[in-house]
Formats: C-alpha cells, sequence, structure tokens
C-alpha cells in the first residue's frame, strides 16, 4: 500500500487488490456536526443533491456514466463526515476517481433538482419516523447529546429542510469541502506507484498545486481535530418512556465511551460490546434473550465513535410482557461483567471472535477502502492487519471489566423506552 499527501493537503491511499473489481471513495471530513449557520439536515441534503449536475455534466449523464460501464455510484452521511464513492470494473478506475473529483468541486445544484430531491428526503425522514427501532435510536442520540452539535439528526427536520437553499449549499460545499478535509482512497487490482502519480495528477487538477490554492486552508484543522475545534458533550442521565402505541416494546439503554483518540479504552471498549452484544449468536445478549428464553427477534450493542467522545447503545425490541424481563437480564450479565474480569479461556476466545470477524470484514475491498479513508482523516495514517491485531491481542480481562464499570455506571447509564 502506498499513502501520502498531495501538495493541497488532500490525503491518499492506493492498495493492491487481487480483484477485477475496483473501489475508490472520497471522504471529507465535514458531517452533520458541523451543521452550525446552516439548515439542519443539509450535510445529508448535499449528498443527496451533489449528484445532480456540475459544470460539466448534467444529472441524467452523471446517473448513467458509471451505469454503462456496470458500475455504482453511491454515498452516505455521518456526523462527522460525508463520503462518496464508487464501484467499477480496475479498467474504468479512473473514470470513477474523476467523476469523484468532479462532483465535490463543482456541483451546481439545479433549483428544479433541489425542489425534487427535497421531497424525496422528507419522504426518507418520514420513513425514519414510521419505524420505531430507527425512530428511538435517534430520539435517544439527541436526548443524550442535547444541546450539543452531536445530537443533531442527519436527516434533518420536514421543516429544516424545507428552508435549505441554492444559495446555502454553495456556500456549504465551498466552505467545507477543501482539500485538507478529505482523502482519497482506491483499492483495485493495479500497479500502485501508477495510481498514485494518477491521483496526484487529479488533485492537480481540480484543486490546484498548493495548498496556498484552498480558500480556507487556515481552517482546516489538524489531527486530532477535536483539539481547539469540538468541544466534548456531557450527558445528562435520563430514563424515559414514551407511548407510542406500538404493537412492541423498543428499548435503547446507553452512556457515553470512549473517543477515536483514546485507543486503549476504545479497543477494549470494543471487545466488550461484541462479547456482550456483538453479531455472533454466541454474543452474551444474544445467547440469553433470543436464543434461550426467545423474549427477542435481535438484540445488540453497539459503539459509535466520534473524534471527541463515543457512544455505546444496547438496542432491543420485544412483545410488551417480555420488556422486565430483558431488563432484568441485561442488567444480571452487565453486573458480571463488571463483578469479575473474564477467565483467560473466554478472553482468549473473545479476541479470537473479533479478529475473526475484522479480518473477514477487511477481506471485502470496498469495506477496506472506506476504512482507509476513515483512517485518513481521523489519524493521518492507515492502520496495517498486523498492527490492529497487536492492539486487539494486548487488551486484558482488566481493561474490559474496567470498560463495564465506567459506561454502565448506574449513575451514567440512560434508557428510553417506546411502548
Amino acid at each position: 500500500m502506498i499513502s501520502g499527501k498531495a501538495s493541497c493537503g488532500l490525503q491518499y491511499a492506493v492498495k493492491k487488490s487481487g480483484s477485477a473489481v475496483g473501489y475508490c471513495a472520497l471522504s471529507i471530513r465535514c458531517g452533520t456536526r458541523d451543521e452550525a449557520g446552516y439548515h439542519a439536515g443539509i450535510a445529508h441534503f448535499v449528498e443527496h443533491t451533489i449528484f445532480k449536475g456540475t459544470e460539466h455534466r448534467s444529472a441524467s449523464v452523471i446517473n448513467s456514466y458509471l451505469d454503462r460501464l456496470g458500475g455504482e455510484l453511491n454515498a452516505f452521511t455521518t456526523k462527522e463526515e460525508i463520503v462518496f464513492h464508487a464501484t467499477v470494473l480496475k479498467e474504468d478506475l479512473s473514470k470513477a476517481a474523476s467523476l469523484l473529483l468532479e462532483l465535490a468541486t463543482c456541483p451546481t445544484f439545479p433549483e428544479h433538482e433541489i425542489q425534487t430531491e427535497k421531497g424525496v428526503v422528507i419522504d426518507e425522514i418520514h420513513s425514519y419516523k414510521d419505524t420505531p427501532s430507527e425512530d428511538i435510536y435517534d430520539r435517544f442520540e439527541e436526548m443524550i447529546f442535547k444541546g450539543h452539535p452531536l445530537s443533531g439528526n442527519i436527516l434533518g427536520t420536514t421543516v429544516s429542510v424545507k428552508k435549505i437553499t441554492r444559495k446555502e449549499l454553495l456556500k456549504f460545499v465551498k466552505e467545507k469541502f477543501q482539500p485538507c478535509r478529505m482523502a482519497f482512497t482506491v483499492v483495485a487490482d493495479i500497479d500502485e506507484e501508477r495510481m498514485e502519480k494518477g491521483v496526484l495528477k487529479l488533485a492537480e487538477k481540480y484543486f490546484g498545486g498548493s495548498q496556498a490554492d484552498c480558500p480556507s486552508a487556515h481552517g482546516c484543522e489538524e489531527r486530532p481535530f477535536p483539539c481547539g475545534s469540538y468541544s466534548t458533550p456531557v450527558a445528562e442521565q435520563f430514563d424515559k418512556t414514551i407511548s407510542k402505541r406500538n404493537h412492541q416494546a423498543n428499548c435503547v439503554i446507553g452512556a457515553l465511551a470512549p473517543s477515536l483518540y483514546q485507543e486503549r479504552e476504545r479497543l477494549a471498549t470494543v471487545l466488550l460490546c461484541n462479547i456482550l452484544g456483538g453479531p455472533a449468536t454466541n454474543s452474551i445478549l444474544n445467547s440469553i434473550l433470543r436464543e434461550k428464553y426467545g423474549w427477542v427477534y435481535g438484540v445488540e450493542c453497539g459503539y459509535t465513535q466520534f473524534a471527541d467522545t463515543g457512544l455505546v447503545a444496547i438496542t432491543l425490541g420485544c412483545d410488551k410482557a417480555n420488556l422486565d424481563k430483558c431488563l432484568k437480564a441485561i442488567d444480571k450479565e452487565i453486573a458480571k461483567l463488571q463483578s469479575e474480569p473474564l477467565s483467560e479461556r473466554k478472553l482468549k476466545a473473545a479476541k479470537k471472535q473479533l479478529l475473526g470477524q475484522l479480518a473477514i470484514s477487511g477481506d471485502n475491498g470496498e469495506t477496506q477502502c472506506l476504512s482507509m479513508g476513515k483512517g485518513l482523516l481521523a489519524y493521518g495514517k492507515v492502520s496495517s492487519g498486523k498492527e490492529n491485531r497487536s492492539l486487539v491481542e494486548g487488551i486484558t480481562a482488566e481493561d474490559v471489566r474496567e470498560m463495564a464499570v465506567k459506561i454502565f455506571d448506574k449513575d451514567k447509564v440512560s434508557k428510553l423506552i417506546y411502548i
């Protein structure tokens, strides 16, 4: 793998794979938490409307450009990132790469397309509201991050989306879409050095030859970017039940957790969540709530990492009659993890499982490409599989127990129930 930084400030990484399929992604350090001064949901709305035309291509040309090659063009928005990515045959990779950078540097946001897309996004907002398992998590985030930029809903609201204007979209892109905030990543069966030259050539074409050409380069934060730019949230504990008249009960139990930059605590939390409610059927909560008693269809313990904090949340949906039993079982299992460290045998098995999951997930070219972009934005580097394995192997049973105590402290854990 080759990685570096173009003279304009754009970071990049190129990795050779053995697949005929090529992946490329443009990751931009700009998300929902960066919407101060703009209408809520503008980051996500930019992601939707940026495909609707550039100075050189119309929306119909953009939509069919990669389709005609059998490829795919996609995007997503998070609280801290907007990511555009493409999947094509390796021989078409340069076309896809050029398109991604063109979209980010000269979108036109045609007025008629904006109005059409507002209807699409508002329909998306309504669909989430009609899905209790999705809506409750968004509401939980809003409550636990109350008063902080991380509380914002990625989609925005019906009212805020209706108020977004073309002028506002152009201003947001000009201010936020700077090369010093970006990472371009490629995973394909290509010559790495040749691809690196191609990426540098594209960077110069779209951004110019130096960081001085970046209109707001002076405002681009250095890593780690929470320093001097983000304020760490302080959560207020809550235990709230909302009547929804749904056919089942939905619940989220969670608390603040380590950030991206608290390495040891972060990794211990990843392992803790995987043990407690990871995707495998042998995770503790899956084994008990689903497999043993059949109280839930699914339960999980997720961990979202941000620049200045993190969020661990246990989510489940169940028959209303089973809710109290589920909550008591969860409390009991967390208490066990808090009271004594895992045995050496259980810790070894948990690490093996996590490493296996990471290896299988990382074997996917698209996953690799997106992960590389996140690594560059967060740390300025892409960690190797060997480095990640060493870090996981270094976690101790006491590390896991300590995180169980800190995160699931009864004075810090919040709960939201829809019933």
